[in-house]
């Protein structure tokens, strides 16, 4: 069994204060949207989503700035010689790899903890569907400096449906980082990673597993 120390003290807790504001983010916006009245009050889910936005806004520019200053940056680096190759495995695995108990194509480092899918995903997510999602969320929350139109329609409802598709997309892309969670190599093996901070799976190479637990330990 190796180990290594890959999702730091700051890494953990901004990733469960940004799955927390995110879902209430993506709860009251439901409410509001179908007009659930049941579910949340109109006027209680209004200013929730609107404070549980802002907060979103904060987490997001936290993340950008421990990936600048913590070292959690270079996970997102994306190798575009090694990249279509490395997509082809990843997505052959996950497709049919996994159910017929083929070994995983990538195997995590500290220098590497994404497979290139997931690099390719969560780059897309959190430096082009996050801030979109943001913008759009600002700009609904101050719609009266908003021109009356935007290429022809009405403001209010080209950023109203921005906001609204952008957060259907992030709600799947949810969906699926749940379903991902659970291929490692048990169903929780990869959720206790992100408690414990430590990833954990079977190898023959303790030392290096070691090695790279304790390297990833002094960054």
């Amino acid at each position: 069994m190796s180990a290594i120390y890959l999702y730091p003290v700051w890494l953990r807790l901004w990733h469960w204060l940004n799955a927390l504001l995110f879902t209430v983010s993506l709860i009251t916006g439901i409410s509001m949207h179908f007009a659930l009245g049941w579910l949340i009050p109109f006027d209680v889910a209004v200013p929730v989503h609107n404070t549980s936005g802002i907060l979103l806004t904060v987490s997001w520019v936290l993340f950008l700035i421990g990936n600048l200053v913590g070292g959690n940056g270079k996970h997102y680096l994306i190798n575009l010689r090694t990249l279509p190759t490395d997509l082809y495995r990843q997505v052959r695995y996950y497709v049919y790899g996994i159910f017929v108990n083929e070994p995983h194509p990538f195997h995590v480092s500290a220098e590497h903890k994404l497979n290139a899918l997931q690099t390719l995903s969560y780059v897309g997510v959190m430096y082009g569907l996050m801030p979109l999602l943001i913008i759009s969320g600002w700009a609904f929350l101050f719609s009266a400096e908003l021109p009356e139109t935007i290429f022809g329609f009405g403001s209010i409802w080209v950023v109203a449906m921005a906001h609204l598709l952008l957060a259907w997309m992030m709600l799947l892309f949810l969906v699926v980082h749940v379903y991902i969670i659970t291929t490692g190599e048990t169903p929780t093996t990869n959720l206790k990673a992100m408690i414990s901070g430590w990833h954990r799976e079977g190898a023959s190479d303790e030392g290096r597993g070691a090695r790279d637990g304790a390297a990833a330990e002094t960054q």
